[in-house]
C-alpha cells in the first residue's frame, strides 16, 4: 500500500469500530514479537519520534520489558498526536534525550515511518548514525527513518537495519531501491486493517509446470525467435525458450549454427502463421533490414515478446509497437528512448507506460516492475545483482516466450518468467554469465 492507501485502511478500520489507540498496540505488539523471534533477549534503546512511529515506539519498549528485556527509551520530543500521548503513558518510566542516549545491543528506530516527506537534519541525523554504528542489531518499525513510503527514495541517507516490522502490508519501499537495500529483513504484521484494495504486488513463486501424460511438443507452445546482426542474443533467447517449457523452438537466421535441437531457418522460409509467441528484438540490428524483419513479423500479430533493439528502431515513431497486447522489457535507458522522461515512482512509470502503449512493461533492474495496462503492477525482489550481465536480459526474453506460448496471458507470463529468471540467478555463482543462467533454468 502506499501513504495515501494506508491511511485510508487505518480510517477505514476505525470507521469499523477499532480505535487508533487499539491499532498502535496491535502495531507495537507485534514488532515487540517480531524482535523476540528475531533475536533473543538484550540490551535495548528504542529511538521514538513525536508522531504515530514515535507512538508504536513506545508500546514495543513496554512490550519488551514486560518481557524483562532490559529497555530504554530516548526521545526526539514528546509525542504530538493524541494517539502517540496515549502510549507514552504505557511506558511510565523515565524517558532521556537523543542526545543523551549511549549505545545498547539493539536499537529500535521509532523515529518517522509511513509519510515522510522531508529527511532527518542535523544534528539528530550524526546522533542517530552513530547510535546505529554502535549497535549490533538495527530494527525499523514501518520504515527506516528517511525513507520516502511510495517510490523508494532516500530523503536522508539511511541506517541499514537487519529487521524492518511493517503494519497491514509492505509498502513500495521496501521493494524499490535505493530504500529497499537499507530495510533488511521485511516482517509484515497483521493490525486487523481487513481487505484492502490495491492493484500492486510483491512478485511470488508460480505453480510448478504440470506435463500431460499425453502432450506433445507442439501443445507445449512454438516460440519463434528472430535474429539479425547479433545472432548470439536471439540464440541465448531462444536457448532459453526452450529450458523455460516450449516445446519447440525456431531461430529466424541466416547465420549458419552450431547444430543443436533448435531448428534454425531463415525468415522467410517460416510460416508465422504456426507460431504460438514471437521474441523480436533481440540482436536484430538497427538497420533497414532490421526494421523490415520487424515490420513483417508485427503484421504476423502473434503474441510477443518486444526487447533490446526494438526500443532504438521505434524510438522516434513508437506507433507500430504500441497496442499490440505484446511483453515489452526495457531496461531504463531503453524505456526512456521509448517514452520519455515520465514522471513519478518506478510503479507510476511502468503503469504510465503500459497504460500509454497498450503492453505489458516490463521495467527491469534489481527491483524490477512488472505493469499492465489495467493498472496492476508487481514489484520483482526475488532475483540476484549476478544478473547484471550481459545477455541476461535475452534470456528472459525467451522464458517470457515459452509461457506465452503456453498459453498464459502477458500479464502473468511477465511475472511468472521475471521470477523463475531471478530464482535461476540466485542458484548461480559469481561470474555467471548468461550461457550458465539459461543451464539453471529449473
Amino acid at each position: 500500500m502506499t501513504a495515501t492507501e494506508m491511511r485510508a485502511a487505518e480510517a477505514a478500520a476505525i470507521a469499523a469500530g477499532a480505535s487508533g489507540f487499539e491499532l498502535m498496540c496491535r502495531a507495537g505488539e507485534a514488532s515487540a514479537a517480531g524482535l523476540a523471534a528475531f533475536y533473543g533477549p538484550a540490551p535495548v534503546l528504542v529511538l521514538v519520534g513525536p508522531g504515530n512511529n514515535g507512538g508504536d515506539g513506545y508500546v514495543v519498549a513496554n512490550a519488551l520489558r514486560q518481557r524483562r528485556w532490559p529497555v530504554e527509551v530516548a526521545a526526539l520530543t514528546p509525542p504530538a498526536t493524541q494517539t502517540a500521548q496515549q502510549a507514552a503513558t504505557l511506558w511510565n518510566a523515565p524517558v532521556i534525550d537523543i542526545a543523551d542516549a549511549e549505545p545498547r545491543f539493539v536499537l529500535v528506530d521509532a523515529l518517522f515511518g509511513t509519510g515522510l516527506t522531508r529527511g532527518l537534519e542535523e544534528p539528530l541525523l550524526s546522533q542517530f548514525h552513530a547510535l546505529a554504528r554502535a549497535s549490533s542489531v538495527v530494527v525499523s518499525l514501518d520504515l527506516p527513518s528517511g525513507a520516502a513510503t511510495d517510490d523508494g527514495t532516500a530523503l536522508s541517507p539511511l541506517a541499514h537495519a537487519d529487521l524492518t516490522v511493517t503494519f497491514g502490508a509492505m509498502k513500495p519501499s521496501h521493494l524499490l531501491h535505493p530504500t529497499a537495500a537499507g530495510c533488511g529483513r521485511v516482517v509484515v504484521a497483521d493490525i486487523g486493517l481487513g481487505g484492502v484494495e490495491t492493484k500492486l504486488f510483491r512478485n511470488g513463486a508460480p505453480p510448478v509446470l504440470s506435463l500431460a501424460t499425453d502432450t506433445h511438443k507442439y501443445r507445449r507452445g512454438h516460440v519463434v525467435v528472430v535474429s539479425g546482426a547479433m545472432a548470439g542474443a536471439a540464440w541465448l533467447a531462444a536457448r532459453a525458450a526452450q529450458r523455460a517449457g516450449a516445446g519447440y523452438v525456431t531461430l529466424a537466421s541466416e547465420t549458419a549454427l552450431p547444430p543443436s535441437s533448435l531448428v534454425v531457418q531463415p525468415l522467410g522460409e517460416i510460416d508465422l502463421a504456426r507460431a504460438d509467441a514471437v521474441v523480436l528484438g533481440s540482436g536484430l540490428g538497427r538497420d533497414v533490414a532490421a526494421r523490415r524483419r520487424a515490420a513483417a513479423v508485427l503484421e504476423a500479430g502473434k503474441p510477443m515478446v518486444l526487447d533490446a533493439d526494438i526500443f532504438s528502431l521505434f524510438a522516434a515513431d513508437p506507433v507500430p509497437v504500441f497496442g499490440l497486447g505484446a511483453v515489452m522489457t526495457p531496461h531504463e535507458g531503453e524505456f526512456a528512448r521509448l517514452f520519455g522522461d515520465l514522471p513519478g515512482s518506478k510503479v507510476d512509470r511502468a503503469r504510465a507506460a503500459a497504460a500509454r502503449s497498450g503492453n505489458v512493461i516490463v521495467l527491469k533492474g534489481p527491483d524490477t516492475v512488472i505493469a499492465a495496462p489495467d493498472g496492476r503492477a508487481v514489484i520483482n525482489d526475488h532475483a540476484s545483482s549476478r544478473l547484471a550481465t550481459a545477455g541476461s536480459g535475452d534470456v528472459l526474453s525467451g522464458m517470457i516466450a515459452a509461457h506465452l506460448a503456453r498459453g498464459d496471458a502477458p500479464f502473468e507470463a511477465a511475472c511468472t518468467a521475471v521470477w523463475r529468471h531471478g530464482d535461476a540467478a540466485l542458484r548461480g555463482r559469481d561470474g555467471l554469465i548468461a550461457e550458465d543462467l539459461v543451464g539453471l533454468i529449473r
